[in-house]
């Protein structure tokens, strides 16, 4: 992916020549007696609001039960959220204002991937911890970036795991993809590219559209000519929910599947009648699998936050996120930085959340996190399957 290293390598530099003009700051900015603030910069109003929506529910679900356990090391986590509308100026502008403004300690929960290509510069050159970014890009992967946490799985594992399903388990070898035209969906289609390469095929089709629209007319026009059997989307749910439908008015029915950025229980509800049997990848444990004690944890965590809330997967993920914060946290010992977190997250490497393993940094690459699929059932509701 030498595009976006370049891109995030270039804007680093500029980042760095602009952080070295700021007065000197303390490790400790956003740490108090009692409290350690933290930063959200995401999606929360717009078309791809439901993303940034449910990722804070999740972090403050966690924070909360943090809090009344007696909070870390004495101290309770709190959170600023920013609405960027999944664009990247506003996101860089959004998160200046966390770090600048609010003096946020660390920044976790961003949605998207141009918006972190944007927006992690800025942090990377002020060493400031970016944790749990809501998005699978390669490049988040660097560790020449180490102030970046991911946890979660990368959008080619995600295609991998999606092709291998269709070529494997359904026989399928005319596959289109449809995707949003800028680096998030430049590596959805790079990973699908490489995923079929790999058994001997091609893209039967590919059409594009434009980041915060629903404009898929052009793009349906350009993949039925192909007569796709599988169409996999790289997208948001507002788009993605309208190119399956337009499929349907036209009489066509091939086999959607969907990466995890897609938002699953908002992408079922734009859908309705049309969801059943659309495919999603997921990067989380089944939410609603109560046997699994992160699953229970986060339930009974997000009870008593909001008991109006149910269970869906990207707000499990900013759970996730939030709860591995803290351990971090309680590992970084009683007076914490930005550089002590860092390496103590780096150190650790393997993060043991209710049960469930978390690795992150080199150990992520050795073990990297898991990939299953979810099928869309006539209810709304998801069937989590091996194979289908």
């Amino acid at each position: 992916m030498k595009r976006p290293r370049a891109a995030i390598g270039t804007a680093l530099a500029a980042a760095l020549l602009a952080a070295a003009t700021l007065p000197a700051r303390g490790d400790e900015v956003g740490v108090s007696g009692d409290a350690i603030l933290f930063g959200q910069a995401a999606a929360l109003e717009g078309p791809s609001s439901m993303l940034g929506q449910h990722m804070r529910r999740g972090i403050v679900a966690a924070f909360t039960e943090i809090n009344a356990k007696g909070g870390v090391h004495g101290r309770k986590l709190q959170l600023i959220s920013r609405d960027d509308g999944y664009d990247p100026d506003r996101s860089v502008s959004q998160t200046l204002q966390l770090i600048e403004d609010d003096k946020v300690f660390a920044l976790i929960g961003a949605v998207g991937t141009p918006t972190a290509m944007a927006t992690i510069p800025l942090t990377s050159a002020r060493n400031i911890p970016f944790i749990g970014p809501f998005s699978g890009a390669e490049f988040l992967r660097d560790l020449e970036l180490p102030n970046v946490v991911n946890i979660r799985a990368s959008y080619s594992a995600e295609t991998e795991t999606l092709v291998k399903h269709l070529t494997e388990d359904r026989h399928f070898t005319r596959i289109g993809i449809f995707y949003q035209d800028d680096s998030f969906g430049r590596d959805g289609l790079a990973g699908v590219k490489n995923a079929l390469a790999r058994r001997g095929l091609e893209l039967a089709a590919e059409g594009t559209f434009e980041r915060n629209t629903r404009a898929v007319t052009t793009a349906w026009r350009t993949i039925k000519r192909a007569e796709p059997e599988a169409i996999v989307m790289v997208g948001t749910y507002g788009p993605s929910a309208e190119f399956i439908k337009l499929a349907h008015r036209n009489g066509v029915y091939p086999t959607f599947v969907n990466i995890s950025f897609v938002g699953a229980t908002a992408l079922a509800r734009e859908l309705g009648p049309d969801a059943e049997g659309v495919v999603v990848a997921q990067v989380v444990p089944f939410p609603w699998d109560r046997s699994i004690k992160l699953v229970a944890d986060y339930q009974a965590a997000q009870r008593a936050f909001d008991p109006t809330l149910t269970p869906d997967f990207v707000s499990l993920e900013g759970y996730l996120s939030g709860r591995l914060a803290a351990a971090a946290l309680e590992k970084a010992g009683p007076n914490p930085t930005r550089a002590g977190l860092l390496r103590a997250i780096k150190d650790t490497g393997r993060f043991d959340i209710s049960g469930s393993i978390v690795t992150v940094g080199a150990r992520a690459l050795d073990t990297p996190p898991k990939v299953f699929l979810t099928v869309i059932q006539k209810d709304g509701t998801f069937k989590a399957v091996d194979r289908l």
